[in-house]
């Protein structure tokens, strides 16, 4: 409240000011004009040099309104009368020519004086209609780029407070206990607005009344309330608000406010420039919603994909493998019982031991891929050592990663390097591939590297593709640089903040 009466004297001088050099101005005009119209009066008539006046009636009525044009104007008479009407120095008009002529310079320059007030008021009007498109179409274009919504909060806010010209502006988000959490601030002025604080609607406040109405509301004042907002208000000097709801997936989701130290209300229109504003964050809030849901939708796919593969090859070891393994020592174990002389006999089973083995040995390659119990029992490092062991190219290996990782990004980090390594041997003919794994500032980044043909690309194949999508459900981002001939560069990030370990 202290800085109130302070913020008014500041402003009052400022018009005070503003008005009396106008008014220095136009008398300093008036006095040039006269000084020519003395030297030209031998040389025309003197209803001509009444209109030399016009030009300073003119520049006047456009710079500083109505009121001090009529001024200058009456002044301007004045001193025509005075100097160029006969008697002169006498202050009376006798002919009726020059009386005819004074009148229609008078209404004119209240006309045109009137006319230069309100196109400027148009001018300013058509200005701030400008700045408000200007401004829709930047915090537009943030959304059409889908980026984060804080980014968007902090930008609507600003441009909330600085087309309101208010002191201070503010976004709040409401909360399931009845309480609100700022989300963004802006203030033209030195104070400091907490942001992710949240704050009882316990009195007098824009966001409680917006909460209640689900409508713009205005308030005048918060002298003499209570509540943490309103005691808020007075200490930073708020003498009144505005502020409009914002409605995202057919809820009331939160308010912007803008706030001013003036005792000067807000426009009319304010509430419908704040409104043009919120729809975008609506959008901005749907949008980011719609990615949220969708990115969870496809980490559960991704999730249960998992699981199953986890399941088969747990099926298959327990299953399918153990039976072969047991049916390969009965045909041994038969086999021994044989004569040495059946030879045909002996050799037929040990064909059929042959078979076994290798059929035990391709299913185990098969469940190895489906999902490698390695990766499940030691985690990822060793899991990429033996990958990179079984590869017919020469891999070199760098993994700067310690410790377990939460297993959904381990499992995308093997495919990652199972897949690149998959396709480098298969279509780009690589003779030698390199892997980088690291962890940094909470993200586990990998880098596949290889010198074959190159040529790869996400749109084709299934393979890459589907990578893509593994990635990009556990909130990741994969890359790809893969020029005709100079080989292939594949890279992957993956947050490790968020996820079950």
């Amino acid at each position: 409240m202290s800085n109130e009466p302070m913020v008014q004297r500041r402003r009052t001088g400022e018009r005070m000011r503003r008005r009396s050099s106008g008014a220095l101005a136009a008398v300093v005009a008036v006095a040039t004009v006269t000084g020519i119209a003395l030297l030209l009066e031998p040389l025309v008539d003197s209803v001509s040099l009444l209109m030399l006046y016009l030009v300073v009636v003119l520049p006047v009525a456009v710079i500083w309104g109505t009121a001090l044009a009529v001024g200058t104007s009456l002044l301007s008479v004045a001193v025509y009368a005075t100097l160029f009407a006969p008697p002169p120095f006498a202050l009376q008009i006798i002919d009726a020519q020059n009386a005819v002529a004074l009148g229609v310079f008078l209404i004119t320059a209240v006309v045109v004086g009137t006319l230069a007030s309100r196109l400027q008021r148009t001018a300013l009007i058509s200005e701030r209609l400008t700045d408000e498109q200007s401004a829709l179409r930047r915090v537009a274009t943030l959304v059409a780029q889908s980026v984060s919504p804080p980014e968007v909060f902090e930008a609507v806010t600003r441009e909330v407070g600085l087309l309101c010209d208010a002191d201070l502006a503010r976004m709040e988000r409401y909360e399931v206990d009845g309480t609100v959490t700022g989300v963004a601030a802006w203030t033209r002025v030195p104070v400091h607005l907490v942001v992710g604080t949240k704050i009882e609607l316990d009195g007098l406040s824009v966001a409680r009344e917006v909460r209640v109405t689900g409508t713009p509301v205005r308030l005048a004042s918060f002298a003499g309330e209570t509540g943490a907002i309103a005691r808020e208000a007075r200490n930073l000097g708020i003498r009144s608000s505005v502020g409009c709801p914002i409605v995202a997936s057919g809820r009331l989701w939160g308010v912007i406010a803008a706030s001013t130290k003036s005792a000067e209300r807000f426009p009319d229109n304010t509430e419908a420039q704040i409104a043009s504003f919120t729809e975008l964050v609506t959008t901005a809030i749907e949008n980011a919603e719609a990615r949220a849901e969708l990115q969870a939708s496809r980490a559960r796919i991704v999730a249960t994909a998992d699981r199953t593969r986890r399941r088969i090859e747990r099926d298959l070891h327990d299953g399918a493998q153990q039976q072969l393994v047991s049916l390969s020592l009965q045909v041994r174990a038969v086999q021994a019982l044989i004569p040495d002389e059946s030879l045909e006999a002996r050799g037929e089973l040990d064909r059929i031991a042959d078979g076994l083995s290798d059929a035990l040995d391709e299913l185990r390659e098969m469940a190895r891929g489906i999902h490698p119990a390695l990766l499940a029992e030691l985690g990822l490092v060793p899991a990429l050592k033996a990958l990179a062991r079984r590869s017919p190219q020469v891999i070199d290996l760098d993994v700067r990663a310690d410790g377990r990782l939460p297993e959904p990004i381990e499992v995308g980090a093997y495919y990652v390097v199972a897949e690149a390594l998959t396709n480098a041997a298969k279509h780009a003919q690589a003779g030698a591939i390199t892997v980088v794994v690291e962890t940094r500032a909470d993200v586990l980044r990998i880098a596949v590297h290889d010198d074959g043909a190159g040529g790869a690309d996400f749109a084709r194949g299934t393979g890459l593709a589907g990578l893509k999508d593994r990635v990009e459900a556990l909130g990741g981002r994969i890359f790809l640089h893969s020029p005709p001939g100079d080989g292939t560069m594949l890279r992957a990030e993956f947050p490790l903040v968020g996820h079950a370990g």
